[in-house]
């Protein structure tokens, strides 16, 4: 599971990338003293840093430039600084992207990936498994016991959500968080249409009752 940490001063902002992140898989770490910022990131090992540029203290350009004298740790420049002598600088400096605030989740998400995926960092998994149940993320599909079916888009998420928490009890917010982003207003019907077709996928392949409803406070395989 690939590590991010988030060095931004915003509290608000900083909850939410922390949220989007760990939704999509991935583990966060966040600097909220600004002090001594490299040793921070140092001490995190993260496989990518999200940097902010405006920051207490220190701006992020010379962050950046500290960082690079010891770590080639992707970074990713999110900033509200949309000039293009600042993103150029940036890059530069050593920066490996540049976005600017307000970003569109889904094309800071396929930034992220894009730059994981050029540093050689760590593989997303391919398949997920819990309860002899496989998932195939690539194939949207799912099987046990010989038997396969193939899922819609919502309903792998949905899934996919469940089984990286197996055990857990995830509740319905969780999962609308998970499937779709605030800028899309669904309401809480949708999710249970969703999870009622998922149901029936799980038990044409033999697993009725696979995913429980914990009356009240969500759901748990």
């Amino acid at each position: 599971m690939p590590k991010i940490i988030i060095v931004e001063d915003d509290p608000a902002i900083r909850e939410e990338l922390a949220l989007l992140l760990e939704n999509e898989g991935y583990e966060t770490a966040a600097v909220t003293g600004f002090d001594h910022v490299p040793d921070q990131v140092r001490a995190a090992a993260p496989d990518l840093i999200l940097l902010d540029l405006g920051l207490p203290g220190r701006d992020g350009m010379s962050l950046c430039a500290d960082i690079r004298k010891n770590s080639r740790t992707p970074i990713i420049f999110v900033t509200s600084r949309d000039s293009a002598s600042d993103e150029l600088r940036a890059l530069s400096l050593g920066g490996d992207d540049y976005i600017t605030k307000p970003y569109n989740i889904p094309v800071l998400l396929a930034r992220i990936r894009a730059v994981l995926r050029r540093a050689g960092g760590p593989a997303e998994p391919d398949t997920l498994e819990a309860g002899g149940l496989t998932l195939h993320l690539t194939r949207g599909t799912v099987s046990a016991g010989g038997r396969s079916a193939e899922l819609t888009r919502n309903e792998l998420k949905i899934l996919a959500h469940l089984m990286a928490r197996a055990g857990q009890i995830v509740s319905r917010a969780d999962l609308i968080d998970a499937l779709w982003d605030s800028q899309i207003y669904i309401d809480d019907n949708t999710l249970s249409v969703n999870m009622t077709r998922l149901r029936a996928r799980l038990e044409e392949i033999g697993l009725p009752g696979f995913i429980k409803t914990r009356r009240g406070m969500g759901y748990q395989l």
